[in-house]
């Protein structure tokens, strides 16, 4: 859900932080209050249109903060790993930041990393649902009514989905395949040229792992033959002979022994200076026998130098070690094997391409019997739900077409999209063509309720949907927005009295001038506030006993609405 709202420099607002709950939140005001505003805020937050006319004057840019409660497995978590977006599953937020400067450039960052405006705007409306009254919104949208359809289906329909799916990667990497060994015949032959060149150049290297660690370190001693050779020597002389340092130490263990001969507590240290004094005059034949080997070849430093040499230029082409060049060559070896019998690959590749496409017709015409079942299911509850907000009379149809014959979708056989006929004698029409207004705002209601849950949206917001209805209507809309608050939180600015009423906040946006400059204020209603509210909103400008009298009477009827539901 979205928790808190920052917002600062924006039109009318100079500074402005909202908290906010789960539930229904309700912002009533005066008309220019700001109400809508704060909705056009949020909107830019994920990813909507900026412009320099949002940018408060005076100042140097509108800045926009909001941070969002997610709950493990949301799909923004996905969506922030696809940009490399850390988000971490225990602290379960995410924040979107937004500023806009006054030449009317956007700079947004998600948890605090900079990203593209289209990258906010995935990751942002993944969070929020705006529907406004004259919006196109997410379920207007008929791309993305498959995949609404799809959401509302059974554990049945989810397995028969991923048996397609499954399918379609085999059938998709086959077709990968043969597009590759198909490619015209002079392609084929430049690549087979280059890659034999390439593959004999490497086998001709006669390559060893690791074989250039090795050499390096052979040239090292080489390159240093003589501080090497000078050292060696030195430390051999120093330590071997009359009167040098390994005679001094044996005479001094001679002396030694003595001493444990007579005190026992010193066995121990006479066997470690014993131990000492082997591994030194070890040490020291080794030396010997090192400085004894130690030949300098100029010849063979030379040789080192060349294949050095060799090594490093086909690190420039292949791979950055020996290891790399070596199982680049294996590669190409088996591409060289594939393509010279490409015609043998492509005929077994082919049975096997039309055993997935049988595999597929079946498994896409089992989707499609599943998705057919899903869509009476939701079309029914669809019905009933505009029913409940009378409009009985209205149809609704999920209309199912085929694809193109052989075409093979990763979602299916079938295109999607909602259709609509909301009187009686009208033919069905596309949703995404049906007028705005009062009916419209029923529709999308009556579609939110069934989705909100599917969706998996953080926050849902309305903008004056429940304009051009009254009554019944009206009370039935509140009802109905109120249900879709239970499955997920929805904020809604609202001139209904019946809508107020149904809420768990209720924000109340005013304006005031300080110093010359009208800045906007959000106070949050107490019960005899939200009293005083709901009768404005009844009665216009008057408040009257009786007004207020009738505003009690519509929260108790919420209230018992709240309980029953």
């Amino acid at each position: 859900m979205l928790a808190e709202l920052s917002i600062r420099n924006f039109a009318i607002i100079d500074s402005l932080s909202v908290s906010f709950k789960k539930g229904l939140t309700v912002l009533t005001g005066e008309t220019g209050a700001g109400k809508s505003i704060i909705i056009d805020a949020i909107g830019l937050l994920i990813g909507g249109r900026g412009s320099t006319e949002f940018v408060r004057y005076g100042t140097q840019k509108a800045e926009i903060e909001g941070l969002f409660h997610i709950h493990p497995g949301h799909r923004v978590y996905d969506k922030c790993e696809e940009f490399g977006i850390s988000v971490s599953e225990d602290d379960e937020m995410v924040v979107l930041k937004r500023d806009i400067t006054e030449n009317g450039k956007s700079i947004c960052r998600v948890n605090g990393k900079l990203v593209t405006l289209s990258v906010l705007k995935e990751i942002g409306q993944a969070l929020v649902d705006i529907h406004g009254q004259h919006e196109t919104q997410y379920l207007m949208q008929p791309d993305k009514h498959l995949f609404l359809l799809d959401s509302f289906g059974d554990k049945d329909f989810s397995k028969e989905l991923s048996v397609y799916e499954n399918s379609f990667k085999e059938y998709k990497d086959i077709n990968k395949q043969l597009s590759e060994l198909s490619r015209n015949e002079q392609e084929i032959a430049q690549r087979i040229d280059l890659l034999q060149y390439q593959f004999e150049e490497i086998s001709g290297a006669n390559l060893i792992p690791d074989e250039d660690i090795k050499l390096e370190e052979e040239k090292n001693m080489l390159s240093n033959f003589e501080k090497i050779h000078g050292a060696l020597r030195d430390a051999y002389h120093n330590l071997y002979g009359e009167g040098k340092a390994l005679e001094l130490i044996s005479s001094a263990l001679a002396d030694f022994s003595q001493v444990a001969a007579l005190d026992e507590s010193l066995k121990s240290d006479e066997e470690q200076f014993g131990s000492s004094f082997y591994v030194l005059e070890e040490l020291t034949y080794k030396i010997r026998d090192m400085f004894d080997s130690l030949e300098y070849n100029p010849e063979r430093l030379n040789s080192i130098e060349s294949r050095l040499d060799e090594i490093s230029r086909l690190k420039r082409k292949y791979g950055s070690s020996v290891k790399e060049i070596i199982s680049y060559g294996e590669k190409i070896k088996k591409e060289l094997e594939l393509i010279q019998n490409k015609d043998n690959h492509i005929e077994a590749l082919k049975k096997k391409q039309d055993k997935i496409i049988s595999k597929l017709e079946i498994s896409g015409k089992k989707l499609t019997k599943k998705r057919t079942e899903t869509a009476k299911t939701l079309k029914n509850a669809i019905q009933q739900q505009l029913k409940e907000l009378y409009m009985e009379k209205t149809k609704f149809e999920v209309v199912m077409k085929r694809t193109e014959e052989s075409q093979f979708l990763k979602t299916g056989l079938d295109s999607v999209e909602f259709y609509i006929s909301p009187n009686p004698g009208e033919p069905l029409k596309p949703l995404s063509k049906v007028a705005s207004g009062g009916e419209l705002s029923r529709i999308i209601l009556a579609l939110k309720t069934i989705f909100s849950e599917n969706q998996g949206i953080t926050a849902i917001i309305f903008d004056e949907v429940d304009t051009g209805v009254s009554g019944r209507v009206a009370q039935a809309i509140a009802e109905k927005i109120y249900r879709v608050s239970v499955g997920s939180q929805v904020l809604c600015i609202s001139h209904l009295p019946q809508v107020a009423a149904m809420s768990d906040t209720h924000l109340h946006i005013s304006k005031d001038t300080l110093q010359g400059r009208t800045v906007t204020k959000v106070l949050t209603l107490k019960t005899d506030e939200k009293v005083n509210e709901i009768g404005r909103m009844i009665s216009g400008v008057e408040i009257t006993d009786l007004t207020k009298q009738h505003a009690k009477e519509l929260l108790e009827l919420a209230e018992s609405i709240k309980k029953s539901s």
